[in-house]
């Protein structure tokens, strides 16, 4: 597919003009186009949610969540990834990001790196992937070497595979188990897919990577009891998670935050188990983690 056929490389007919607009009608315009992302996700969510199924699969057998993708796709990709550990009080390898060029690309561009579909091969046996693990190939236009390549030696060792691109009928869509296309349509500034396509991909990582860990128990309600409380803002954050999701005051939930070595979710289920530090770890390691069943489960007999 060549890419003056790809709707993400077409120009928009609303924007042939955008360098002699008045700044109020060319961010009108933004505005307008911006809206199509949420519009484009909500028509692929039975995609999106199939994809969740494969990740919540893929880590109840102590597999990993992978992103790869290049340019702005990476850079998304690597993004949800670092965002895990702090809210959800996973271990840096549990959610990963790959980027054509490594890390550095993040920051600066790495002329070629995407277009070398066996470097994203030979990245991924650099993490020694193998088939318990998800990889998501995030691409705005769903032809991008870097991440075909990834996608097809993630599937020649057995690993689950989901595919973002941001074109209907897209080539990377054949080689994942997961397909998700999002029509965003033409950018409004030709071919930038920084733009719309941008934040639609931005929106699938936050709905894949936040509905994984709510169904693997990292969530209370809508409170995220499993943050880790690493600076004044977030020990603050963790104060008031464990004060609401137990039904208690600032002062009781700071003494159990602190009786519970900083860790949110071993307050709360000792607040409203009644229970010891102790206890409640010995709570949520029966119950995989998770809150309600924590709370829920008897007491273990006295031995």
């Amino acid at each position: 597919m060549d890419l003056k056929s790809l709707t993400t490389e077409t120009a928009h007919p609303g924007s042939v003009d955008l360098d002699r607009m008045p700044v109020a009608d060319l961010l009108a315009l933004m505005n307008a186009e911006d809206r199509r992302a949420p519009d484009a996700v909500a028509a692929a969510l039975p995609q999106v949610a199939a994809a969740v199924e494969l990740i919540v699969a893929a880590r109840t057998r102590g597999g990993r969540l992978i992103y790869l993708g290049a340019g702005t796709s990476g850079r998304l990709g690597l993004l949800d990834a670092v965002e895990c550990p702090p809210t959800f009080d996973t271990d840096p390898g549990e959610v990963v990001g790959l980027i054509a060029g490594g890390e550095r690309a993040f920051t600066v561009a790495v002329e070629g790196a995407e277009d070398d579909p066996a470097l994203a091969a030979e990245d991924l046996r650099a993490l020694a992937l193998g088939s318990d693990d998800v990889v998501v190939g995030l691409t705005a236009s769903g032809r991008t070497p870097y991440v075909l390549g990834g996608l097809d030696h993630a599937r020649s060792v057995g690993a689950a595979t989901v595919s973002v691109a941001c074109n209907v009928g897209a080539v990377i869509s054949a080689h994942a188990d997961v397909a998700i296309e999002l029509d965003t349509g033409p950018e409004v500034l030709t071919g930038s897919t920084r733009l719309k396509a941008g934040t639609a991909q931005k929106l699938v990582c936050n709905m894949l990577s936040t509905a994984s860990m709510v169904r693997g128990g990292k969530v209370f309600g809508n409170l995220m009891v499993d943050v880790r409380p690493t600076n004044a803002k977030l020990v603050d954050r963790a104060r008031r998670i464990v004060a609401t999701a137990a039904g208690t005051d600032a002062d009781t939930a700071a003494a159990a935050l602190a009786a519970a070595d900083g860790q949110a979710k071993v307050a709360v289920v000792m607040l409203l188990a009644g229970c010891s530090r102790e206890g409640a770890l010995d709570r949520l390691a029966r119950a995989g983690g998770r809150v309600r069943a924590a709370v829920a489960a008897p007491a273990p007999s006295p031995s």
